[in-house]
């Protein structure tokens, strides 16, 4: 048998849905825009920056935030994301994965930047997760966006539902 003709019959369940991969996409790039201006005020930016900056920090970490949550995304459907989103425990595993990286590379990008670099710093504003040491701001922020994104992304796809 050749390649091509194995290609060309996939095994069911075992394909990726692009159309679900675009719906994500629609959410989180919207939505992390949006969380990137609404939690500015919790930043000392804020106060400190000229509005050129304001726009520009908004922007460049939006960018950052669709580079992340395309990474985690990629990085939990290469680990276990067979027949996604067909398949509920295969929805299920890509969801906490995914959430589970964005979070935590997160987590070490608050750390890396706040207390390393100082690049950025919280405003008095910006409550703090003590165990954590992390803005509540940026942590909510990795959990509802691609929770709301897999939901959307899930929502116009036949599953199987279990």
């Amino acid at each position: 048998m050749n390649s091509c003709a194995f290609a060309a019959s996939p095994v069911v369940g075992s394909q990726i849905s692009l159309g679900a991969l675009r719906r994500y996409f629609a959410v989180i790039i919207p939505a992390h825009l949006v969380w990137e201006f609404a939690h500015m005020p919790l930043y000392t930016i804020w106060n400190d920056g000229t509005w050129g900056e304001i726009v520009f920090a908004a922007v460049h970490c939006t960018g950052g935030d669709i580079l992340i949550g395309m990474s985690a995304l990629m990085l939990a459907l290469m680990l276990t994301g067979r027949g996604w989103p067909f398949v509920a425990a295969t929805r299920h595993r890509v969801t906490i994965l995914a959430v589970a990286f964005g979070l935590g590379y997160t987590l070490f990008s608050e750390w890396l930047n706040i207390v390393i670099r100082a690049a950025w710093a919280y405003s008095d504003l910006m409550p703090i997760i003590p165990v954590l040491d992390a803005g509540l701001s940026p942590v909510l922020q990795w959990i509802v966006i691609p929770l709301a994104g897999f939901w959307w992304a899930a929502r116009h796809v036949p599953t199987d539902r279990a």
